[in-house]
């Protein structure tokens, strides 16, 4: 099922982190995972998703991804932290 997500990337806990939003969050953290478009998440190894969020409406999903890119990195550690406080690959979760 495609629902508007913010979702987030790392490349290992407490390292470089990468704020996204899409409509397929399966599809797009595989091709963060496989480094298929290379960019951002391939230069830096950012294959892990470690939090993500679903919304209603892709007009909210693109508002609350620039929120959490113009905010503190502590705040981004903060959403990661509180539901996944090993940075344990959420991939499976989501399949």
């Amino acid at each position: 099922m495609k629902l508007p997500c913010i979702y987030m990337m790392c490349n290992r806990p407490n390292g470089t982190i990468y704020v996204g939003v899409t409509s397929d969050l399966v599809k797009r953290a595989w091709q963060h995972r496989t480094h298929a478009m290379g960019g951002f998440t391939a230069k830096y190894g950012l294959g892990t998703l470690v939090w993500y969020e679903r919304c209603d409406e892709m007009a909210v999903a693109i508002a609350r991804e620039k929120q959490l890119k113009g905010g503190p990195r502590a705040q981004k550690i903060a959403l990661i932290e509180a539901i996944n406080p090993t940075w344990r690959d959420l991939y499976n979760d989501i399949l």
